[in-house]
């Protein structure tokens, strides 16, 4: 009887090595990438978490060695609120990126759709050439399309000559909104225009309710381009501070105030936090479409 029992046991022990190897493997590799994890995470987060505490310090005490706000000087945000223009900033930048998402958007959905969806001559040529207009850095441009804006239209000191332009539809939009249309099958598509649905009818029933995640993901990519555009306002606004947004009316009132960077800090914080609030609550399905987006080509 002891014969028999042997053989089982030696066998069990030679398997339970590998696999406490595995096993040891597998923990390590957890450790590894979650340490990455973690000092990647940490990376991005100090520097916030250094301007978050200076924004909440004192004269004395901002850019010292004091790492902790002693006291917290949360008047130092009602202070830059008061600030004259900073809430005329602030609407301008709402309506700036506002009304340059809600337009870009919608005149590209169409173009993305007829990319993806529409057969016709010439087709990849007109998507080579949307893709080609990528390349084109918007400096080369900005003479004549100043010139044009000032002389023609006399719209320069507004908001205008950066949302008007919107309405025309962006080139890296389209792009992604083509790569995720193409990835929907043109079953459902033939399918409603059988049923007697035209093309509009189509692309809103049917296509929209199934390319959310990409028009999430689009809408966010413009809308935090416009927040944070310094570019476009310092060419076209920058000569009427009525008409100045927070990315540009920030780097006036850093100058006025170059010397107290607490408050300085606490406006950088105040022209961050819609962005992190629009990404909070909008992250599941930005990152939905992000990775969903460019499958197909």
């Amino acid at each position: 009887m002891t014969d028999v029992l042997t053989p089982p046991r030696t066998v069990s022990r030679s398997v339970s090595g590998p696999a406490r190897a595995v096993r040891r493997k597998a923990v390590l590799r957890w450790i590894a990438v979650h340490a990455i994890g973690v000092a990647a995470a940490l990376f991005f987060v100090l520097p916030f978490v250094f301007v978050a505490f200076t924004s909440l310090m004192s004269d004395n005490q901002a850019l010292t060695r004091a790492l902790w706000p002693h006291p917290f000087v949360w008047h130092n945000y009602v202070t830059v609120f008061r600030t004259p223009g900073f809430l005329t900033w602030w609407k301008n930048s709402l309506i700036y990126a506002g009304a340059g998402t809600a337009l870009t958007v919608c005149s590209s959905i169409p173009v993305a759709y007829a990319l993806a969806k529409f057969r016709f001559r010439g087709r990849n040529l007109s998507l080579m050439l949307v893709v080609a207009t990528m390349m084109l850095p918007p400096q080369v441009i900005v003479v004549p399309m100043y010139l044009f804006w000032a002389n023609q239209l006399h719209l320069t000191g507004t908001l205008w000559p950066l949302i008007i332009p919107m309405a025309f539809g962006d080139a890296f939009t389209i792009f992604l909104l083509r790569q995720f249309l193409v990835t929907i099958p043109n079953e459902y598509v033939d399918a409603a225009r059988v049923d007697g649905c035209g093309e509009l009818r189509t692309l809103l029933r049917v296509v929209l309710p199934m390319a959310k995640p990409a028009v999430a993901a689009v809408a966010l990519f413009q809308f935090f381009y416009c927040w944070n555009d310094y570019f476009g306002p310092q060419i076209y606004a920058s000569e009427n501070p009525a008409a100045w947004t927070l990315s540009y009316g920030l780097e006036s009132f850093k100058g006025a105030h170059q010397t107290s960077w607490n408050l300085t800090m606490a406006a950088t914080m105040l022209v961050m936090a819609p962005v992190i609030i629009v990404f909070f609550f909008a992250q599941k399905a930005f990152v939905e479409g992000v990775t969903l987006t460019g499958v197909k080509g």
